[in-house]
């Protein structure tokens, strides 16, 4: 921790999260402690485009996991990054998560890599709309999808057999009319929009640190930014649960959880508390306790 603490102290952080900040407040990451059940692969773009079925199967799981994504609450890491911004310690934040839950908590300066899980857009026309009102347009379309939801998985959907969501119905964009609706985020095996991989860029070339909190670094859209922050010269620190790719980048590795471990941090740096951007406390299933 006076590692850490003296490291992040100097200023001119920037923070790049993975789905390992997120699984205190409920949502699973994919690679970590709370990964490993499951069972399916993540969609990519070029299913989802060209398989009516596959397409129908992921909207009927992502109609059940969008309503628990949406409750997720930012957790004690959440509000301590925000703190960290707020004593003027953080610059901006990079995340490769789709919940939300930095801005909910507070911080401002967010680049959401992969995009939200709150937005929805129409691959036809452009439209842009909002993921309540597709969650209400798809309810009317399947007034008896009843299926239970099983385990949710970092993407915003569940886990559903087959049979479950045979006769799920999807809807197309109201604008156009006819345009194929998809959730405002990256998928696997689509490129993350040039703009906001140079503002990234841009970003860790500014910092004196960069601080990765809860990401494997297990694929290139987050790791990028570790490499080329090593090339400048600039110090890495990795917080996470076990071991990840950028390791060997390093200056410091702590591996502890980020709700227990972040909150102490903002302590010690006499970082003022945060809100938590409307969302409401931290589920008591999923409070940290203290480290």
């Amino acid at each position: 921790m006076d590692a850490l603490a003296g490291l992040v102290a100097a200023g001119g952080v920037v923070v790049l999260s993975g789905a390992g900040l997120s699984t205190e407040s409920g949502i699973p990451d994919y690679r970590g402690p709370s990964g490993v059940a499951r069972r399916h692969t993540p969609m990519t773009y070029q299913t989802f485009t060209r398989d009516p079925i596959a397409r129908r199967r992921y909207w009927a799981r992502s109609h059940l996991g969008w309503r628990m994504i949406a409750r997720a609450a930012p957790n004690d890491g959440h509000r301590a990054v925000a703190r960290l911004q707020d004593a003027g310690l953080v610059d901006g934040v990079i995340t490769q998560n789709v919940d939300g839950l930095h801005t909910a908590a507070g911080s401002a300066d967010v680049v959401e890599l992969h995009g939200r899980l709150d937005e929805v857009v129409c691959l036809d026309c452009g439209n842009r709309t909002s993921r309540e009102e597709l969650d209400r347009r798809l309810h009317e379309a399947n007034p008896g999808f009843d299926a239970a939801a099983g385990a949710i998985n970092p993407d915003g959907d569940v886990e559903l057999d087959d049979a479950q969501v045979a006769d799920f119905h999807t809807v197309d964009c109201t604008f156009c009319g006819t345009g194929m609706l998809k959730p405002d985020v990256v998928f696997f095996g689509e490129t993350v929009p040039g703009d906001r991989v140079s503002r990234c860029f841009a970003m860790v070339g500014a910092a004196r640190l960069l601080l990765v909190l809860g990401s494997s670094l297990t694929v290139m859209s987050g790791r990028r930014f570790v490499l080329r922050a090593a090339k400048l010269g600039i110090p890495v620190v990795i917080a996470n649960q076990g071991p990840t790719r950028g390791d060997g980048y390093a200056a410091l590795i702590v591996d502890a959880p980020l709700g227990r471990l972040l909150p102490v941090l903002a302590d010690r740096l006499g970082a003022g508390r945060a809100g938590d951007g409307g969302r409401g406390a931290v589920p008591a299933a999923v409070a940290p306790a203290t480290l």
